[in-house]
């Protein structure tokens, strides 16, 4: 890990699974089955955002498609 200013100018931790414009990273994610009215804990699994390199503000960064939709949006 190591830390970054923004192009918004906040300083972030920072590793390589995640969006430099929203911050949006990995998450953990746990899959609970129901049988017999009690929750069974199956498993968990790290969900990773969907990254692309892109253009923002004359610079190439890797963001999440999200962002991505809004930038074509606004313009």
């Amino acid at each position: 890990m190591f830390s970054y200013i923004t192009l918004t100018g906040i300083l972030r931790q920072s590793n390589m699974k995640q969006c430099e414009i929203c911050g949006r990273g990995s998450i953990i994610r746990g899959k609970r089955v129901k049988l017999r009215g009690n929750y069974n804990p199956t498993g968990t699994s790290r969900k990773k955002p969907n990254l692309q390199k892109a253009f923002y503000k004359g610079e190439s960064v890797l963001s999440c498609t999200k962002c991505i939709k809004k930038q074509r949006k606004a313009k």
